[in-house]
């Protein structure tokens, strides 16, 4: 069956206090969004990528793609306003009776065996959520200062790449944005189809600020010595 994956990197250097996007700062010597992309290709040589970006950062993208013998199984897409469109943007090269991953570029530390395991639940259950329990307490803010426990065994906490059957993902596509989809789960829910979580990795984490490079470059200095 034909694999794609829908990279999704169109983020700001803001919270990373970087005039450089965060997808593009480097790590271990080569780009965040290297990293990611690397972990498709080592789990499924024949994957297909679709690389949605910003505009203004097409030929930084082309320059990372460049780096890999794949490349053309690299395919560059420009995103849109929102999440929503930018995937739907994605979608658009990607085909019927395939596997779609959708995944977050800068969640540079995907494992291959996740990857694999999430196309294994989707091939049987049509979606495959990765997704980590919680370990912190959780409380839910109400009016002013006030909050309620929730119970954390109940919780967890999403991560991608979230993992569909093709003609399930597509057609969820085709509905209108609403402020509701908050990730490609919400958007399937919405059609009307179940989704299915899947244990998660807790090394999964998305760069989102500069402590997360440093625990980036920890967790890849750890795994290079085995």
């Amino acid at each position: 069956m034909k694999k794609f994956a829908v990279i999704v990197a169109g983020g700001s250097g803001q919270r990373m206090r970087s005039a450089v996007p965060k997808q593009f700062l480097l790590l271990k010597n080569k780009p965040i969004l290297w990293h990611t992309i690397n972990a498709f290709f080592e789990a499924f040589a024949d994957i297909e990528i679709r690389l949605v970006l910003p505009a203004e950062h097409l030929e930084k993208g082309k320059e990372i793609a460049a780096l890999f013998q794949q490349n053309n199984q690299i395919q560059l897409v420009q995103g849109g306003n929102t999440r929503f469109q930018s995937v739907k943007n994605g979608l658009a090269y990607t085909e019927a009776d395939s596997i779609v991953f959708v995944h977050d570029g800068v969640r540079c530390l995907i494992t291959p065996a996740l990857i694999k395991l999430c196309m294994d639940q989707a091939l049987i259950k049509g979606s495959a959520i990765p997704a980590v329990v919680a370990t912190d307490s959780i409380r839910i803010a109400k009016n002013n200062d006030e909050s309620v426990v929730a119970d954390r065994n109940n919780v967890r906490i999403i991560q991608t790449p979230q993992t569909f059957q093709s003609n399930i993902l597509l057609e969820a596509f085709k509905q209108e944005y609403s402020d509701s989809f908050t990730d490609e789960a919400t958007v399937v829910e919405a059609y009307g189809k179940p989704v299915f979580l899947i244990d998660g990795e807790f090394s999964n984490i998305k760069i989102t600020r500069p402590i997360d490079l440093l625990i980036a470059e920890k967790i890849l200095e750890e795994r290079s010595a085995f």
